[in-house]
């Protein structure tokens, strides 16, 4: 599998039969050009949408993808997908509304996408198979370095891609990454090429540079 961040909280994933998937669509320029990122300009096969925000559910331009939004199971290609309803805030969804979180299995993979999670209080059983984990780090809106880390040590998954942080292209008042890396042992990687027989290869933590 192929795992490329494209910004924010939309990743491109890449099966060896070619199946691309896409998570969280961001709309270039929305929220005043808060979002500065390149447009996707991409066509996948699948795109996983977590929440209702102009930031993570732009799918217009995707004509001939399958748009999944709401939980549930659903197997398409060579993936198959669960989507478990979570909260984007610590006040039972009050204050930002509802949030899923995809488990995403191919390649002999198990990648989690915790969208904007905003809250600790999950079921961490249902993740305590992951490889993958691509959590929100920047806080504010969503998890913080702190909360984001004791997620992390509760799951014990191999490899953590951090994301939805302050970057030059994010006009959001969130913290960058720094501060969730503090003390960790990490590297950092245009994008990922990784299997079961390689993945005890990498570094815990990995930072992907956006593509967009």
């Amino acid at each position: 599998m192929k795992v490329s961040w494209l910004g924010h909280a939309c990743f491109l994933l890449e099966t060896d039969q070619g199946t691309k998937i896409i998570t969280d669509p961001y709309e270039s320029g929305s929220y005043g050009g808060a979002i500065g990122y390149d447009p996707v300009g991409l066509e996948p096969d699948i795109v996983t949408v977590s929440h209702q925000h102009a930031d993570h559910n732009y799918t217009r331009e995707f004509k001939a993808a399958r748009i999944i939004d709401e939980p549930g199971e659903i197997s398409i290609k060579d993936v198959a997908i669960k989507g478990t309803a979570s909260f984007h805030d610590d006040q039972q969804g009050r204050a930002r509304g509802e949030n899923i979180i995809f488990i995403i299995q191919a390649e002999g993979l198990t990648v989690v996408h915790f969208g904007d999670l905003g809250t600790k209080d999950i079921d961490y059983s249902k993740f305590n198979a992951a490889d993958i984990v691509i959590i929100p780090v920047g806080g504010t809106f969503t998890l913080g370095a702190r909360e984001a880390t004791e997620v992390i040590a509760k799951i014990k998954p191999k490899i953590t891609i951090p994301m939805h942080y302050k970057t030059p292209k994010l006009g959001f008042g969130i913290d960058g990454v720094e501060r969730f890396l503090e003390g960790k042992d990490y590297s950092k990687q245009e994008s990922l090429f990784v299997d079961p027989g390689n993945i005890q290869s990498f570094k815990a933590i990995i930072v992907l540079s956006p593509q967009r």
